[in-house]
């Protein structure tokens, strides 16, 4: 076993190209770490439908430059495999650590391999990647980001030619073709021949970003914003301008990137005190909003004044104001969300004589409705423009919101009140989340397996009427890892199960939906709610034993 580890590393290590790596792994197998080695060797990382994410580092358990270059001729092989030679892969990076040096031998691959690469000028949102594939006709696209996760981190993000994330079974084929790959030194790897994009790329994206707002609307709403140490302060700092909206003010300290995210536990919106920075800078200015994308700009959060300071609205309130926003704009189509979100989507679209379609998570699933016109999941994440990016896009759903809100200011009235609206319509549907992080990805399957073994007869008191194992599927669904429950009672409600696709998280989505006559009752009602979903959480973590 120690001799067969060894021999192992010493193997990657002949062949690692990247000397940061190699010095890395040459001290572990002169130490003899084996438990540091075991971790780094103990197997793969797994491209799937998220492509490949994980902690910077040595060896094939690790995402660095090796396993990105075999990440890479895994892909050129498929897409050539797919009839695709000599067709062209863009290529989009963040500013993470070795984002740039990923994209660079990203396009040496493909060149190598008889197809055209291009790489975007410089540390771009990933809806710009996204945008660009269709814009230039590309086969493929690439997207070099770990999005929200730590600093540590990075990842691997594959689109096809549509536009829009890859779906099974490329995801396997792509997988099939990346094991496939023996030896780096069987991969050529040009030093150029690959093109670097302009901003020509960037400037068509702004034009674009013209399509979500309706000519001559209000453009009033004064904002904060924050990029979170990321690459989205230019390009919404630029849409800005060009549609004539005030200045943003800049969270200064968060404005530029910094790949050690150094301000925040976890560069995400949603993570406790992530957002402290942006009420601070939203209490000396006194804005009408707070807009905050994640890293790479693809989700946008949105923060409202209430009690005299500032709340985070869930994801699941701006998708719903989204929604609303464009039916009164006239948007016709599909309005689509993952079956983690609000079923308040499906009463707007019902109300407004729209079709409303539920997917699995991800916008790999959502961007692919026929028909599309409206797309969102309660991560905080918003597709406005299908027509220009099938994917999230941060920028373009926080150019809406500002519009919505500078709409409703010139009626004297703001995005809390139009909540207030929906309420009543509609029902109240509050939402919230349980989310647990693990070390040991032990604890997840454990949990999912309990829950399948011993389900949940009832939850918060209300009879659990029925419990779904999503691994099955269905006429609507394919098979995912997850349950789902339906409860009733004095309440309806619904509650997912999960694993998180990108990070070592098991995640619980919960929903209750209480009724309200009128205005004068939607206080007791947030109360009500919270109360049974606090329970709802109380017990479900009881019956998962985490």
């Amino acid at each position: 076993m120690q001799q067969n580890l060894i021999a192992q590393a010493e193997a990657w290590l002949a062949e690692d190209p990247d000397s940061e790596t190699r010095d890395e792994l040459a001290k572990l197998i002169e130490a003899r770490d084996l438990d540091a080695l075991a971790d780094r060797f103990g197997g793969t990382l797994q491209f799937g439908t998220a492509g490949l994410r994980g902690e910077l580092g040595a060896g094939p358990m690790r995402m660095n430059r090796a396993v990105v270059i075999r990440a890479a001729a895994g892909l050129a092989a498929y897409l050539k495999a797919q009839g695709h030679t000599g067709g062209l892969v863009v290529i989009g990076y963040d500013a993470r650590y070795k984002s740039a040096d990923f994209a660079r031998d990203t396009a040496a691959v493909m060149t190598g391999a008889g197809l055209r690469a291009a790489v975007l000028p410089r540390p771009l949102p990933t809806p710009v990647l996204a945008y660009a594939i269709r814009h230039l006709g590309a086969v493929a696209g690439v997207e070099v980001t770990a999005s929200h996760n730590p600093p540590r981190d990075n990842g691997y993000k594959v689109y096809l030619g549509d536009g829009s994330q890859i779906v099974p079974p490329a995801d396997a084929e792509i997988a099939a073709e990346i094991a496939g790959v023996a030896s780096l030194h069987d991969v050529p790897r040009p030093d150029s021949g690959w093109e670097t994009l302009g901003d020509e790329v960037l400037r068509a994206y702004l034009e674009r970003t013209d399509a979500v707002l309706t000519p001559g609307s209000p453009r009033t709403a004064n904002v904060v914003y924050t990029a979170m140490h990321g690459v989205g302060k230019d390009v919404v700092l630029a849409a800005w301008e060009r549609a004539g909206f005030p200045a943003p003010v800049l969270v200064e300290e968060q404005a530029e990137p910094d790949p050690a995210f150094p301000t925040v536990a976890f560069p995400n919106p949603e993570e406790p005190g992530a957002m402290d920075l942006a009420f601070a800078r939203a209490r000396e200015t006194a804005p009408d909003i707070v807009i905050a994308n994640d890293p790479d700009a693809d989700r946008c959060a949105v923060a409202v004044p209430h009690d005299g300071d500032w709340r985070m609205l869930r994801g699941d309130e701006v998708g719903a104001l989204l929604a609303e926003h464009l039916v009164r704009k006239g948007v016709t189509g599909a309005f689509a969300e993952s079956i983690v979100s609000s079923s308040l989507l499906g009463r707007i679209a019902e109300a407004a004589g729209l079709r409303h379609e539920e997917t699995l998570t991800g916008f790999k699933w959502i961007a692919r409705v026929e028909g599309l016109a409206y797309g969102y999941e309660e991560a905080l994440g918003y597709c406005v423009d299908p027509e220009g990016v099938r994917d999230k896009d941060g920028i373009t759903a926080a150019l809406l919101v500002a519009e919505l809100a500078s709409v409703l200011k010139e009626e004297g009235r703001t995005l809390s009140d139009l909540l207030d609206d929906l309420a009543v319509a509609h029902g109240l549907h509050a939402t919230d989340q349980l989310s647990v992080r693990v070390e040991d990805l032990g604890v997840i399957a454990n949990a999912m397996r309990r829950l399948r073994e011993q389900p949940p007869a009832a939850l918060a008191g209300l009879t659990v009427t029925s419990a779904e194992d999503l691994t099955r599927g269905s006429g609507a669904l394919p098979p995912t890892d997850g349950l789902r429950y339906h409860l009733d009672g004095a309440f309806k409600a619904r509650v997912i199960v999960r694993p998180s696709g990108t990070e070592p998280k098991l995640k619980c989505y919960l929903e209750v939906v209480v009724p309200v006559a009128d205005a004068s009752g939607l206080a007791a009602a947030r109360a009500e709610a919270d109360g049974v979903l606090g329970a709802i959480k109380r017990d479900l973590a009881a019956a998962a034993g985490i």
